[in-house]
């Protein structure tokens, strides 16, 4: 009969998405996992596979504690409230924890050796989908009437994950979070509305 195992499975995986998430994937060692999970290295492996199965298993559950605030936002009534809920959101996940600013689809994800690639190509695909589904709502928005005819629902779903992606490297950096809302305020003043793209402003 197997040893019964001995440590929480959630609490590890937590250990180990908070550690990911503060040194990148590539930046992350076996004894970093198993310092911050309490954790032989064997046990690692038997629990969850190797480092990368490991990765993709914290990136779910990220999404799952950290990312609600996305589907809360597609379900919102107008585009701009959409961006707005993403962007303010974003602001505040990005600086929340002093010891992991940032986000974990983002950090030390930007570039990798060859045999990370894979992780990479993985973090890629995230955030494509994450973009798609913000596609489709602005392709709804203009249906509905809320966006203009002329607004390209490709191009805004890209400029906010452009932001919020800008934003996470500011913060990474040390921007505070009234420094991101002062970004997510300039970015959603562009936002096109009541029927008709922004115009420049008179003199």
């Amino acid at each position: 009969m197997g040893r019964h195992r001995e440590f929480d499975l959630d609490k590890v995986l937590d250990a180990a998405l908070c550690v990911f998430w503060r040194k990148g994937y590539e930046g992350t060692s076996y004894a970093d996992l198993t310092k911050a999970a309490g954790v032989e290295r064997p046990s690692l492996y038997s629990a969850f596979g190797n480092k990368a199965a490991l990765f993709h298993q914290a990136l779910r559950r990220y999404d799952e504690l950290y990312l609600g605030y996305v589907g809360e936002a597609l379900e919102l009534p107008t585009s701009r409230e959409v961006a707005a809920h993403i962007l303010l959101n974003a602001a505040e996940h990005n600086t929340r924890f002093a010891d992991r600013r940032g986000c974990l689809a983002l950090n030390g994800a930007l570039a990798a050796s060859d045999e990370a690639e894979p992780v990479r190509q993985a973090l890629i695909d995230y955030r494509a989908e994450a973009q798609e589904r913000l596609r489709e709502r602005f392709e709804r928005a203009k249906a509905e009437g809320d966006l203009p005819e002329t607004a390209s629902a490709d191009a805004l779903a890209a400029f906010v994950m452009a932001v919020t992606h800008g934003m996470a490297v500011q913060a990474k950096a040390g921007f505070s979070r009234d420094a991101l809302e002062a970004v997510a305020g300039q970015a959603l003043s562009t936002w096109p509305t009541n029927g008709s793209m922004p115009s420049k402003k008179p003199a």
